[in-house]
């Protein structure tokens, strides 16, 4: 069972807007086919002076963020008045990627349409859509020396195009201000529309990321106004209308799927034609977002992994803390190197 609650938000800029959020309560979702209900683990806040947060395992530890090269992300990020989806989403792996000078921008603001049960963004009502953000993003991208910039938003499903011509411009914007750097985008599914989509494509990305997040029968409660299906045909789409680009999809674990489920997806993915899959472990943000069934072990992502591979995918990034653009420059290499060799295998 879920509970709304909504609250009234005051943003950086002074705006307001509303936050919704969902407390779960006992079993959220479906029980898995075999009938059996799933048991969740308890919620339990980081105490000042004990390790460990949320009753992690050891190989979930991450080290706080500090250095000099998240100093000056962090510096020139706020400078430019833009967003990261590493700071909203509480990623763990912030103080490792900044510090290797990598970071993922978040458009079209820091408020989404959508109530996902596993999201740590506000959820609420936008504020107007920043024209000008796309030459900033180019300027941080620019300053920043980015080799591989990766771009993702909140959804906006007021509007029309759901984003994409923003999207397009900042791709444009980067490609012509760092020539020579990779521009990855993590989009929203704009509601399956394919014009909205051409819109982003004929920008030309390199990497075009879509995240299915989860399996089927979970998704009235991980991505209540998605559809799995949709999901599905727009990563299809991407590939049909640009046939050159890398797709890349990615979901969590410790939801309360089964072992067949995970296999099922995988299979779905690359059905297709999927080329890079990351798969991570679900961290709950708060005691009003979905609760976790467990952690899953190194050994666990290890064997995904190597199933991955063998269905096809061009580069498969499995492990506890990845998320979406963990390594991001080093999967896109690997799987382009992944279609080189195949087309030379082919050739012979």
């Amino acid at each position: 069972m879920a509970r709304r609650q909504i609250s009234l938000k005051v943003l950086e800029n002074g705006g307001r807007t509303f936050e919704v959020r969902h407390r779960w309560e006992d079993r959220p979702v479906a029980p898995p086919p075999a009938g059996a209900p799933t048991e969740y683990l308890p919620f339990r806040q980081r105490e000042k002076g004990v390790g460990g947060a949320h009753g992690r395992p050891d190989w979930l530890r991450a080290k706080a963020p500090a250095g000099e090269g998240y100093r000056d992300i962090k510096e020139t990020m706020r400078g430019l008045g833009l967003h990261t989806v590493c700071e909203e989403a509480m990623c763990p792996n912030i103080g490792e990627c900044w510090n290797n000078r990598t970071a993922t921008f978040m458009i079209l603001g820091n408020v989404c349409t959508r109530s996902c049960g596993f999201c740590a963004v506000l959820t609420g009502k936008p504020a107007e859509v920043d024209r000008d953000e796309p030459y900033r993003v180019a300027d941080a991208a620019k300053k920043m020396d980015l080799k591989h910039a990766v771009i993702t938003s909140v959804n906006r499903d007021e509007l029309k195009d759901g984003g994409a011509s923003i999207f397009a411009e900042t791709i444009r914007e980067i490609k012509e201000q760092v020539p020579g750097c990779a521009v990855e985008v993590l989009t929203p599914d704009f509601k399956g529309d394919r014009e909205a989509l051409q819109t982003l494509i004929a920008a030309r990305p390199d990497t075009f990321n879509h995240n299915i997040e989860t399996v089927p029968r979970l998704y009235p409660a991980v991505r209540p106004q998605a559809k799995y299906a949709r999901s599905l045909e727009v990563l299809r789409y991407v590939k049909e209308i640009n046939p050159e680009g890398l797709t890349k999809s990615g979901f969590m674990v410790g939801l309360g799927e089964t072992e067949e489920e995970l296999h099922q997806i995988m299979r779905d993915l690359r059905e297709h034609e999927v080329d890079i899959l990351t798969i991570g472990q679900y961290l709950r943000p708060s005691e009003n977002h979905l609760p976790m069934s467990r952690y899953y072990a190194p050994k666990e992502f290890a064997d995904l992994r190597k199933y991955g591979f063998s269905l096809g995918f061009k580069h498969v990034e499995s492990g506890p803390l990845v998320r979406s653009s963990y390594h991001a420059h080093e999967q896109t290499d690997d799987a382009r190197k992944s279609v080189a060799g195949s087309g030379a295998a082919g050739a012979i």
